[in-house]
């Protein structure tokens, strides 16, 4: 038997942006439309007898057929849509590409979460400042009703002039888009008709290593099916305070965003969002949001168009060893409270800066992660009970939430270096904090950091505020120097400092030595 071997099968030409966390919404603007060659055929002759080749296709047919997927895929993949936007880029340029800095900062924002590049739009339309530049996006959703209610992601339809979606069997219909939360990444969409085919969200989380099946729109390709496995859950991937993602292999790409993964039973676990690549293509590192936490949030978007979460009003933190070990806990668990805000419920009910939250309702807090989102899915104007450990001694606060703020973004602090003393081993000069322009009134503000010290090392910057050390509020560098000096005496390793960075602060332990 001679067998001619196919050649590797040609390199796509082209480069994809590179973002180790990508968003998989696909942007194609103007001319900027990815080209497609078709492979060339390759004849590979096989010299079976005619007789053993009929034998051996006659043995085929007598073995079990192989487990697949088509029958889940044939009743699932009509519910899945793809969703194509419009975006207004601004007055359009001369040539193919422009400078972003001429681009308004929400549309900045905009083209780096679709992938464009930093340096400038490709595919951009009009001349001499006449007219507008269109940038067109897709990604995909699913039907989670006969009435044309579907599930896409925020970032797909964030910013969009129109939404169009395309079902499997080719029609196209307007979208509207009823309600969109950020914070998760999810969007509620609507399209005007009946008897569309829909998917039910399941009703309990996949276990690590069960099947899974992605269907989408990668790279505009609709009615595309993948398969793999659920390799982990829980994953945090620094996308918002909420995250608890579904980490798939199934391949998903730029495209997919929004788009279903279903179990074997044809229910969403999740919905596709992200992918960790250093390519900017799959590398069978994908996330998804989980069905449970969709249900509770399409549910406020259909009712009310927005989403409400209850909020106690502190800047918490995780607990880590050094620490845990500060405060003289025995385990690395809970949530600190680095600073309840003014007047919030947290402040009203005595909680403060240092305070570790161990539990909500009765019901165990694991890290900070856990407490926001434990709070986050409760509603405002609800009473809670949290288990507190203050000052050593643990105690049961009660208050009644408040309403989550919209996002505000935090002013740098006016920096002035100016003069300080030399905190020698910690790598950090100081100064009272009343005495540098800008720095605000309480504590002592870092006016330079030794890049070899280990101040530098656990993110001390210069114009940051040291406002306790120790538990003790300190205004002038020798309080800072006393602290240290009770804790090295108290026989620690690491001193534990409330540092103010801008408008937030936190707790950084910091190791003191034994010198």
């Amino acid at each position: 038997m001679s067998v001619t071997p196919a050649p590797q099968s040609p390199k796509k030409s082209g480069v994809l942006s590179v973002r180790r966390i990508a968003l998989l919404a696909t942007t194609v603007a103007g001319l900027g439309a990815a080209a497609f060659v078709a492979a060339p055929e390759f004849n590979i002759p096989l010299h079976y007898p005619t007789a053993q080749a009929q034998n051996l296709t006659e043995q085929a047919r007598t073995l079990p057929a192989p487990v697949g997927f088509a029958d889940i895929v044939e009743k699932v993949k009509p519910a899945v849509i793809s969703v194509r936007v419009k975006v207004d880029g601004g007055p359009a340029t001369t040539g193919l590409g422009a400078d972003m800095e001429n681009v308004p900062p929400g549309l900045r924002e905009f083209f780096r979460r679709f992938g464009m590049p930093e340096g400038g739009m490709p595919g951009q339309r009009g001349g001499n400042g006449g007219g507008h530049n269109i940038i067109t996006g897709q990604g995909s959703g699913f039907f989670i009703s006969a009435d044309g209610y579907a599930v896409t992601n925020n970032h797909v339809v964030e910013k969009a002039e129109s939404v169009e979606v395309k079902t499997d069997d080719g029609k196209t219909y307007k979208a509207k888009v009823i309600g969109t939360d950020p914070r998760t990444d999810l969007a509620l969409i609507k399209v005007d008709g009946a008897s569309f085919p829909f998917v039910k969200l399941a009703d309990k989380a996949p276990r690590i290593g069960d099947w899974v099946l992605a269907v989408g729109n990668p790279f505009g390709l609709g009615g595309t099916v993948t398969a793999g496995i659920v390799s982990a859950r829980g994953r945090d991937i620094g996308a918002s305070a909420y995250d608890d993602f579904i980490q798939i292999d199934a391949p998903v790409n730029k495209g997919n965003s929004g788009g279903p993964s279903f179990d074997t039973e044809g229910n969403v676990i999740g919905v596709n969002t992200a992918i960790y690549s250093p390519s900017g293509g799959s590398v069978g590192i994908a996330f998804d949001i989980p069905a449970d936490t969709v249900k509770t949030v399409i549910a406020q978007l259909k009712e009310h168009g927005s989403v409400t979460r209850g909020w106690i009003g502190v800047q918490i933190q995780p607990v880590t060893k050094d620490i845990a070990d500060s405060l003289g806990l025995k385990k690395t668990q809970g949530a600190l409270v680095a600073e309840p805000q003014d007047g919030g419920p947290a402040q009203k009910a005595g909680i403060k800066a240092g305070d570790v939250i161990t539990a909500v309702n009765g019901e165990e807090v694991k890290d900070a992660r856990d407490l926001a989102k434990k709070i986050g899915a409760m509603q405002p104007k609800q009473e809670v009970k949290l288990s507190v450990l203050q000052n050593g001694s643990e105690k049961t606060v009660s208050l009644t939430l408040g309403q989550l703020p919209n996002s505000q973004q935090a002013d740098a602090s006016d920096n002035d270096t100016g003069n300080g003393v030399d905190m020698g081993k910690l790598g950090l000069t100081l100064a009272p904090a009343a005495r540098v322009a800008g720095a605000g009134a309480d504590g002592v503000v870092v006016t330079a950091v030794d890049g070899s010290g280990s101040a530098a090392e656990h993110g001390f910057a210069t114009g940051d505020v040291i406002l306790e050390v120790a538990g003790k509020k300190v205004e002038t560098p020798s309080d800072v120097r006393k602290a240290i000096a009770s804790v090295k005496s108290a026989g620690k390793r690491t001193v534990l400092m409330r540092v103010k960075k801008g408008d937030n602060s936190r707790f950084v332990a910091l190791p003191v030595g034994n010198g």
